[in-house]
């Protein structure tokens, strides 16, 4: 008998009929949904926001998920409603077989904090499979001598639903001789028998086909047919009988091969041919068809592939035995399967954290581990562990769950990673262990500060360096991770001998060379200290500081300086040597200073020219001067001396003063004394009366510019009110004078002399009057013929008599001395 596809029996009606069977419990922590077979992806089973607590947003938030044992996943959350959904196809049959009832076991696990629910899935049964015969045909030999009434039983058809959905009824088509009694039993469920109704002649009919239908109880009704070949024979009249109509053993799993199970056996007390008995199944489980096998003389059920108790913990066999006549007898042999320690123990990692900041409080949970043994019983109790020397412990937490947690100080520059291992035993015998490692790597936070390779630096340089030289290179580490372990440096804002720091000396940020910014005076500034600050790039930046102590060392480069005698200008000083100085007495010193220090300022003194070689000789180190023989009188009176004052450095540099000795025992015997004096106060006597002779022509100067220029103004007022219009025609102007806006003439040069007189200790100042003195009065203009006359132009004879007296002969003085002026021209 052919089966039609069982998806194309599932009524339309079950999709709708699934919403009202959904069932919602919550007890103790676990959650139990019901939901029929065969849905489609998608179909909503339950609302687990409701049956949390929880909305969607805390759903997604805990990172809400669902864990199978297996390895298909049924049911899964939608996150954007908080539904528990259909994931796939979920066949009762294949799961569960014929058992009763049938359910899923799976967690849903929340995290922070961790929580751990069980859900427990019924699936319920509904009529997706047709009940099926065996074989499509079905062979009986009977006996043409059979009575009427004889029963022959026949192979049931098995339906791999449950309840009302299995086999409920059978039904026989119309023929002439047989007719279907239906019986019930607790062992068999639904069978039948064909009853001979009409006697057989198997010399008109040999064979006889039958049409057996079974229907099963679900709705819409499902069947499945077969046909009965009936082969008439000769009589058998006793049926075989099982000693047994159930047989039950227990089987451990993975037993060997050739293993047998169970022998069942039917007697049948005919003789011959008729009282063999030969023994076949009649129905297999669908996961035993490639297990077990009969031996169809001996009745022996053998092991024939691997069983394991993970995957089916109980068959249930029927077995049919048939003698040579045809006639059957059925029996049903049940197998436990008896579970052995043969799984190890599984370690499943649900959650886990990594990196850890290396600040993370001691109990901070980094992952979630759950344990699975497929085994049952003792041999399913597992312990965990992991090892001692690792700041991380297992902490027990949901069934055979654990949270891996920190424990202690976590410091990533000490041990930047970790391998955990984490090792199972289970309690079977023998016991069986797994192992699985985590590696868990520590993420760095910024937790160290800069720590310089020297407590303080020292550091020499050499005045006169020359700019942006390198004079020394600071180092600090950093133990952190990336921009937390960057160091960059910089000088302290500070002030050194009332500078700042960065008009001496830079720092390169990146590495830490120090460079000298101006060259280093060793006369000014002989050391210093500065600060440099190292500084990481984490956050919050960590910090720290060193002291870098700067010696500047000396170069030659300063020349001795003479402090004694005195060497300025023209003066000069005289020692005096008494004429009874004898040799080795001192008669003078000099001295001198080199600012440089140390060998550099080491001086040594010589005489390079004297008036008398032989006379005195100087200290090489302490420059005294002393006389080398006893004086005599024909010894010159004066001697002048040249000392060389030398340092040690190198290069040397050295220098020279003179020195003047006075050999005599009574200064006023001295003329050359005398005119010195004189002529050094004659010299200050001019230099005063030179100053206060400046001071009053000054004064006697701007005095004359006032005067003149009050008196110009006046004498302009007047003359534009006499001929104010009058222009004088260019023609009539001596060459050497120029008009002044139309007022009267002015010579272009008008001069003055100053001079000092020679030859004496005072100086004059003369005011020398003009190289011209002709120039015309303010009240005279020139006539047509080019001679002064008085102006009368815009005035009356009344105005002529009352102008003063004095004016008019001052214009006749001017016209005569005018007119003598123009003969000399003309000769």
């Amino acid at each position: 008998m052919k089966m039609k596809n069982k998806r194309d029996f599932l009524p339309q009606q079950v999709y709708c009929l699934a919403f009202f069977t959904v069932i919602i419990q919550l007890c103790l922590g676990d959650i139990s949904y019901s939901v029929l077979e065969e849905m489609k992806r998608g179909f909503v089973i339950g609302k687990l926001t409701e049956d949390l607590g929880l909305n969607v947003e805390a759903l997604r938030a805990r990172r809400a998920r669902i864990d199978f044992q297996e390895s298909r996943r049924y049911c899964d959350i939608k996150l954007e409603t908080g539904e528990l959904i259909v994931n796939e196809r979920i066949d009762r049959e294949q799961l569960c077989g014929q058992r009763p009832s049938c359910a899923l076991n799976f967690e849903l696990f929340l995290e922070n904090p961790f929580e751990l629910h069980r859900i427990i899935l019924e699936i319920q049964d509904i009529n997706d499979n047709s009940p099926v015969f065996p074989r499509d045909v079905l062979k009986r030999e009977i006996r043409e001598s059979a009575d009427r009434g004889a029963r022959f039983s026949v192979d049931e058809a098995h339906d791999s639903d449950i309840g009302i959905n299995s086999v409920k009824s059978y039904a026989l088509a119309a023929n002439d001789h047989f007719v279907l009694a239906v019986h019930t039993s607790a062992d068999r469920g639904k069978y039948c028998e064909i009853v001979l109704e009409n006697e057989l002649d198997r010399e008109k009919q040999a064979e006889v086909s039958l049409i057996l239908t079974a229907y099963d109880g679900g709705t819409p009704q499902r069947s499945g047919t077969a046909v009965i070949q009936v082969t008439v024979l000769d009589a058998n009249d006793n049926v075989p009988v099982f000693t047994q109509a159930v047989y039950k053993v227990s089987l451990d799993e993975n037993a060997p091969l050739d293993t047998v199970v169970v022998q069942v056996t039917a007697n049948d007390e005919d003789e011959g041919p008729y009282g063999e008995v030969t023994y076949e199944f009649t129905h297999v489980p669908d996961k035993a068809k490639n297990s077990f096998a009969i031996d169809n003389i001996k009745g022996e059920i053998k092991v024939t592939g691997p069983i394991d108790f993970e995957e089916a913990p109980f068959f249930e066999f029927r077995i049919r035995a048939e003698d040579g006549a045809g006639q059957a007898a059925h029996c049903k042999v049940l197998v436990h399967i008896t579970d052995i320690n043969d799984n190890a123990p599984a370690v499943l990692i649900k959650s886990l954290n990594t990196p850890i900041p290396e600040n993370s409080p001691s109990g901070t949970e980094v992952a979630i581990i759950n344990i699975q043994d497929k085994d049952s019983g003792t041999n399913s109790k597992v312990s965990c562990s992991i090892q001692e020397n690792a700041p991380f412990r297992l902490k027990p937490s949901i069934k055979n769950y654990y949270s891996l947690v920190t424990e202690g100080i976590l410091d990533r520059e000490d041990v930047s990673e970790y391998n955990i291992t984490i090792t199972v035993t289970d309690e079977g015998i023998p016991p069986l262990s797994s192992s699985k490692t985590l590696q868990l790597r520590i993420s760095d936070t910024n937790d160290n500060a800069p720590i310089f390779s020297q407590q303080s630096y020292s550091t020499f340089v050499t005045e006169n360096n020359t700019p942006g030289i390198s004079i020394c290179s600071i180092i600090a580490s950093d133990p952190d991770w990336l921009q937390n372990g960057t160091v960059s440096y910089s000088l302290m804002s500070e002030d050194i001998n009332g500078a700042p720091v960065a008009s001496l000396l830079s720092i390169n940020r990146d590495n830490g060379v120090i460079h000298a910014v101006k060259p280093f005076d060793y006369e000014k500034l002989r050391n210093f200290k500065v600060h440099v600050v190292a500084k990481d790039s984490g956050s919050p930046q960590l910090s720290s500081n060193v002291t870098v102590s700067v010696f500047v060392t000396d170069q030659n480069d300063n020349s001795p300086q003479i402090l004694y005698p005195v060497q300025s200008g023209s003066s000069f000083m005289t020692e005096v040597v008494p004429k009874a100085a004898r040799a080795g007495s001192l008669v003078s010193k000099v001295i001198a200073v080199d600012a440089d220090s140390g060998q550099n300022a080491w001086l040594s003194y010589q005489i390079v020219k004297s008036t008398d070689p032989g006379l005195f000789t100087i200290g090489l180190h302490n420059g005294e001067i002393r006389a080398k023989r006893d004086i005599s009188d024909s010894d010159a009176m004066k001697q002048n001396l040249v000392i060389l004052v030398k340092d040690n450095g190198q290069p040397s540099h050295s220098t020279t003063c003179s020195v003047y000795l006075l050999i005599s025992d009574n200064l006023a015997d001295v003329p050359e004394l005398k005119d010195i004096s004189t002529r050094e106060n004659n010299t200050h006597l001019t230099v005063i009366l030179i100053i206060s002779l400046a001071a009053v022509s000054f004064f006697f100067l701007t005095f004359i510019v006032v005067i003149i220029a009050v008196r110009f103004c006046q004498r302009g007022k007047r003359r534009l009110l006499l001929d104010g219009a009058v222009a004088i025609p260019s023609a009539y102007f001596p060459t050497s004078y120029a008009d002044v806006v139309g007022t009267g003439t002015l010579r272009h040069s008008y001069n003055y002399d100053a001079f000092l007189t020679t030859g004496s200790s005072t100086s004059d100042f003369k005011f020398v009057r003009s190289y011209n003195e002709n120039t015309l009065p303010a009240d005279c203009k020139i006539n047509k013929n080019g001679s002064p006359e008085l102006d009368v132009q815009n005035g009356t004879e009344e105005s002529l008599q009352s102008e003063d007296r004095k004016s008019d002969e001052s214009c006749r003085k001017s016209e005569k001395e005018y007119n003598r002026k123009r003969r000399v021209d003309k000769e």
